[in-house]
């Protein structure tokens, strides 16, 4: 033994409480690292989820703008096949009109049953006309050209319709211009 070394005092050593501290301290890292691994776990678990569900939304929001593109093309096919009947009526009717010896009354028949084919292509489509001559002025349907004093109507009556309107179901596509009568002026001075 050296002389340093003393034979009779305890060799220094750590009581058993720090002994257990440390045992409770690494056990209480552990107990931490693994509530730790388990967060970062579920933190990456969602994140995933949220970037599976980001990327979903955008693909529905694409198909979407897809379908309504689809839808609007197919409504615009039909109505384009609807009117190119009537086209192909008109271009008749003006080839037989400018025969010689055209018959009036036959282009006028063709006419009318170019106008009703119109109609009826107008019509599947939800389209119809704004005729209001009798009506009361309504300026969220009508447009006024003009006012014009009569005395059998009453006043803001529509009494002549100059040009049709156009409704596509609720919405108004074109007002009907129209002109409305408005209260008589007398014509005596008063006294």
């Amino acid at each position: 033994m050296s002389e340093d070394e003393k034979p009779d005092e305890p060799r220094e050593t750590e009581p058993p409480e720090a002994q257990r501290t440390d045992t409770e301290s690494e056990s209480g890292t552990d107990d931490l690292q693994a509530a730790l691994n388990e967060a970062e776990a579920r933190a990456e678990e969602n994140w995933s989820q949220y970037l599976r569900a980001r990327a979903e939304m955008e693909n529905l929001r694409r198909r979407a703008e897809k379908d309504i593109a689809n839808a609007r093309q197919q409504s615009l096919e039909k109505l384009a096949s609807e009117i190119l009947g009537v086209k192909d009526s008109l271009e008749m009717g003006l080839a037989a009109a400018s025969e010689d010896g055209a018959d009036v009354a036959k282009l006028a028949e063709g006419s009318e049953l170019t106008l009703r084919m119109l109609n009826q292509a107008l019509e599947k489509f939800s389209i119809t006309e704004v005729n209001p001559t009798g009506e009361r002025f309504d300026p969220a349907a009508h447009e006024a050209m003009a006012a014009q004093e009569a005395s059998e109507v009453e006043p803001n009556t529509v009494i002549n319709v100059m040009q049709k309107g156009y409704r596509l179901g609720d919405r108004l596509l074109r007002p009907a211009m129209v002109i409305v009568a408005k209260a008589p002026v007398d014509d005596a001075p008063s006294s």
